[in-house]
């Protein structure tokens, strides 16, 4: 792994070199987005709507607006900001480990010791195992003041962002608040069936079906034939504004948005899974698509071009006789 932010943890006068790496990954398959008619691929530009020209990422500054006026905030004014230039954790306070609501908690980055002497890490991190304490912290990641918490796992210690109590939406809902009344009876019941359900937590027991079925239909695809040539997909024609603005999406406010609407806690953003190309094992695979046959129909039921109907047609009949057997 490569580290991603290298600094210290603070606590009084004890100083903890550190350096954080990502602890989660991606492991979704890539996909991109292409024309239905051609299989061209479709591309964000990032297009200035002033002079209409392409704008290199290294040219584009922030900015804020507030309806009538607009800030622009370039990179030196956004590396200015003391929160910034911080390299440091900061501990604030240290709290019982039950009072940390999971609906805050974000990210996660392990933390690994940078010094030829890790003895302050190490006694960092076994005092907060056997105190069962969480440290609360303050720290700067990518141009943002977090919040954050230190926890151990294993032998290292993990950093875990948190969102600011502002960032919790309140859960009013009356039909929540409705009285129901239940019986000692209906109570018995339930108690019951969550004692069958009750086991010790394996992560490793679960996979995601969606992913496998997915790889499944490609790897399907691929030996029927169905597929373009990728140099086919590359565009060679004049790709000059041609006025309709309107169909340009900028991808940071794309970003935001996707961002707004997924907002979820503990997701994300690092790197990607390594072998997300990779697909997974036959057997394995195909006993998952088996057991849920309606994603694939889904997937075949998508718009075909000429050239392809004949693979789509294939595909969709061993749907339909796998779905009957």
């Amino acid at each position: 792994m490569r580290a991603i932010w290298s600094g210290s943890i603070a606590f009084g006068l004890v100083n903890v070199p550190v350096k954080a790496y990502g602890a989660t990954e991606d492991h979704d398959v890539d996909l991109h987005q292409v024309h239905d008619a051609d299989g061209g691929r479709i591309r964000y530009q990032r297009k200035c709507e002033k002079c209409g020209k392409k704008i290199p990422y290294e040219r584009i500054d922030k900015a804020f607006d507030d309806g009538e006026r607009t800030v622009v905030l370039s990179d030196e004014d956004m590396e200015a900001l003391p929160a910034e230039k911080s390299r440091e954790i900061d501990v604030v306070q240290f709290v019982p480990n039950d009072q940390i609501d999971p609906i805050m908690l974000e990210r996660s980055y392990y933390l690994a010791p940078d010094s030829k002497s890790p003895k302050a890490y190490a006694l960092l991190r076994q005092t907060l195992e056997e105190t069962e304490l969480t440290a609360v912290v303050k720290f700067a990641l990518r141009q943002k003041t977090r919040l954050g918490i230190l926890r151990v796992r294993g032998d290292v210690m993990v950093l875990q962002g948190m969102l600011w109590a502002d960032e919790v939406r309140e859960a009013d809902f009356a039909s929540a608040r409705t009285a129901s009344k239940i019986s000692p009876q209906e109570m018995k019941m339930s108690a019951a069936l969550v004692k069958q359900f009750t086991t010790d937590f394996t992560p490793e027991e679960f996979e995601d079906d969606y992913q496998v079925q997915l790889r499944t239909l490609i790897r399907e695809k691929l030996k029927q034939g169905d597929a373009l040539d990728t140099e086919a997909t590359f565009g060679t024609g004049d790709t000059s504004d041609t006025g309709e603005q309107g169909d340009v999406i900028d991808l940071m406010e794309a970003l935001k948005r996707s961002i707004a609407n997924k907002r979820t806690p503990a997701k994300p953003a690092a790197g990607k899974s390594a072998d997300t190309r990779s697909a997974p094992d036959s057997k394995r695979a195909e006993t998952s698509a088996q057991k849920k046959p309606s994603t694939k129909k889904k997937a075949s039921a998508k718009k075909n071009t000429p050239a392809k109907k004949k693979a789509s047609e294939t595909t969709a009949a061993r749907t339909k006789t796998r779905k009957g057997a």
